[in-house]
């Protein structure tokens, strides 16, 4: 078949000139310039695929939505930041932001001045000042309470104490031993809230002066003195088991042998499945007259140091923290937001163990997120059972404890 070349010319040059038409106009360039910002949402997977498309229309953008484990996503951050593999944006948990921005992992960010978060919500997801991270969603531990043992929730430690003497909770097996009341205060997490109610505390004031230990200052051992009571006096010998606490307690409770029991917010879908008619609460006042001070928890969206896309997965965390966006993660998770008029929102919502979050979350300290805290999980993780035990006392402890963690510390920092 013969070709004809002229026409061909002709038409290739009608079709480079329609090119250079639509690019000069825009068209092509738009399509071919769209910016695609890949985020990790982990747990908040579902409630942001639902509203996405909102923030793609509105930035004219594509949005690559990851349903990865949060942890997994945040340790390979590392390699996958310089192999351009890695999110642009991603969830995190407040303690591990810290750590995240001290090795240069993630950026600088701005907060949206109309979440209008608090002091406590600001510390969670700075560091020295910088902040590097949105808050969204706050935690803490609570006070659950069978509705069937108890008519209303206790108000005070020694309700809980006089709850003990009632035959109906003693433990088969151990003489003289109750489970009317149980917590796991051989975990630190659970057991902080207690020692920092006396006053005892983790890196100083604001959590950033790792040479600051007050763990074994006399507040913490008086604290911890007051564990020691019940694991010694009321508490079967279950209570001392580190690997199995957490089961026992639930099996106690779900079983209806325990009334009351110091949990977090994560057990509630496992205690109602299991049929318990509970209530929720705030953790009571303690013997001291102080309050219950529990490390305040959570997660914020953050932003990689490898991106190119800064501006705009900034513009990302403002959608994604505003008043309408948190308020859907409510309503549609469950969890609870930390935008303030999101909060209060979920607060009206007449919900048991959102209204005990928030009243715990308003005396609980911020998590120091700074690396060396890695060092006291590690060193305080047998704190309580040295003292509960008898093995040494509160005193010896505390203070064997604080000499690991400092040590520690030293070796690695």
């Amino acid at each position: 078949m013969k070709l004809n070349l002229k026409k061909l010319a002709i038409g290739t040059l009608s079709t480079v000139t329609a090119l250079s038409t639509l690019v000069s106009t825009g068209v092509l360039v738009a399509d071919a310039q769209e910016e695609t910002l890949v985020i990790s949402a982990a747990g908040e997977y579902d409630y942001v695929k639902n509203h996405i498309a909102k923030f793609e229309e509105e930035y004219g953008v594509k949005v690559e939505l990851l349903d990865a484990d949060m942890f997994e996503k945040i340790d390979g951050l590392a390699l996958d930041g310089p192999a351009g593999t890695a999110p642009d944006v991603l969830i995190a948990p407040y303690d591990r932001i810290g750590s995240l921005a001290q090795t240069g992992l993630i950026n600088e960010v701005t907060l949206n001045e109309e979440a209008g978060y608090d002091d406590t919500d600001k510390q969670q997801v700075s560091t020295d000042g910088v902040v590097y991270g949105a808050p969204a969603v706050i935690e803490t531990i609570v006070l659950y309470y069978n509705k069937d043992l108890l008519p209303e929730a206790p108000k005070t430690f020694d309700e809980l104490r006089e709850l003990t003497k009632d035959e109906k909770y003693a433990f088969a097996g151990e003489d003289g031993k109750s489970t009317a009341f149980l917590a796991q205060w051989t975990n630190f997490y659970h057991s902080y809230g207690l020692l920092a109610g006396y006053g005892g505390y983790v890196f100083g004031e604001d959590g950033t002066n790792y040479e600051d230990l007050g763990l074994n200052s006399e507040g913490a051992v008086e604290g911890i003195n007051y564990a020691v009571d019940w694991f010694q006096n009321v508490w079967p010998q279950g209570m001392l088991d580190v690997s199995s606490v957490s089961d026992f307690v639930m099996q106690q409770f779900t079983d209806g042998k325990a009334a009351a029991i110091i949990d977090g917010p994560w057990q509630a879908a496992a205690i109602k499945e299991a049929g318990v008619n509970f209530g929720v609460a705030k953790i009571p006042t303690l013997p001291n007259g102080e309050e219950y001070k529990p490390f305040a928890g959570g997660k914020g969206w953050v932003v990689s140091a490898f991106t190119d896309k800064q501006e705009l997965a900034q513009e990302f965390l403002n959608w994604v923290t505003s008043e309408e966006m948190q308020t859907a993660m409510y309503e549609e998770s469950g969890q609870i937001p930390a935008n303030q008029a999101a909060r209060e929102v979920a607060a009206e919502a007449g919900n048991e163990l959102t209204t005990a979050v928030i009243d715990v979350y308003s005396n609980a300290v911020p998590m120091p997120n700074i690396p060396q805290m890695s060092e006291v999980w590690t060193g305080a993780e047998n704190l309580m059972f040295d003292a509960g035990s008898g093995n040494k006392s509160a005193q010896e402890a505390a203070d064997a404890a604080v000499e690991l963690i400092k040590q520690s510390i030293e070796q690695k920092y």
